[in-house]
């Protein structure tokens, strides 16, 4: 890696870091594929072990000994600022030490990331960062083989996704799904039951639908408040619900996602 000292937060060589949203590192810097900010040495390092490729790294001194022990390219620039200028730069106080401006891999088609799994996680529209971030850490920890997501679904690559992800976007496969219309087809020829997650009178109770032993299931989630579209549950082939206590209806859905998968695992 090559260590550079930069002073003001004007410098040419940090604009990757500076007042631009993540619409625009993805659409506007590299119309070829875009950036995501990748944020802690630990989501870097997991980010780079998956194969990404990091633009450049910036980070204040006292954590330059965490990026060393990163596994960078030795032509990759790392730019040791202040405090105060990585703030000036991003609009935050930056508490993890490194933030990284890391080129977006290719995303592999629906087909490939479905070969070899049995259960997956699909995520309708849900626009909430933090709620995807919890999911793939789910999805990771509870033995999902990959995550669906829909064209208005929130980036997985978001900053505070990957955070919350605890890095676990890079190790979880996942792509976009067409409309439902084109990939209840696709699911369907891979040999997948779509499995709604969601209130209904006709609804099957978790544990019920498990011992119901479908051989390629993918859990279909809404977002907050709304819930799976109408266009989603036309699609299903099961309609599935939690059986809840206390007056209480349903879970968010990034806890919901955690109870499901581990109720269906090895199932």
């Amino acid at each position: 890696m090559g260590i550079e000292r930069i002073e003001t937060a004007d410098d040419a060589r940090l604009a990757d870091y500076r007042d631009l949203t993540d619409v625009a590192l993805r659409r506007v810097l590299e119309p070829a594929g875009g950036l995501y900010i990748a944020e802690s040495a630990k989501v870097i390092a997991r980010a780079v072990a998956a194969g990404h490729r990091p633009r450049s790294v910036l980070v204040q001194e006292k954590w330059l000994p965490d990026v060393a022990a990163l596994a960078l390219a030795p032509d990759t620039p790392v730019y040791v600022v202040a405090a105060d200028v990585t703030e000036q730069l991003t609009g935050y106080a930056v508490h993890r030490g490194a933030l990284a401006a890391m080129h977006r891999p290719e995303l592999p088609s629906v087909a490939e990331v479905l070969e070899d799994a049995r259960l997956v996680v699909v995520l309708e529209d849900i626009i909430d960062h933090t709620n995807v971030g919890a999911i793939f850490r789910a999805a990771a920890g509870l033995g999902a083989d990959a995550v669906l997501v829909s064209a208005r679904c929130a980036d997985p690559l978001y900053r505070r996704s990957v955070r919350v992800s605890m890095g676990t976007v890079f190790q979880v496969p996942w792509t976009r799904l067409p409309a439902w219309g084109e990939a209840r087809s696709i699911l369907h020829r891979e040999g997948f039951h779509l499995a709604a997650l969601a209130l209904s009178d006709e609804a099957v109770p978790l544990d019920a639908f498990r011992a119901a032993g479908h051989e390629r299931v993918a859990l279909m989630l809404g977002a907050e408040g709304d819930g799976l579209s109408r266009a989603a549950l036309a699609a299903a082939d099961s309609v599935v619900t939690i059986p809840m206590a206390g007056g209480v209806d349903s879970l968010n859905v990034a806890a919901a996602s955690a109870v499901a998968l581990w109720e269906l695992r090895g199932s």
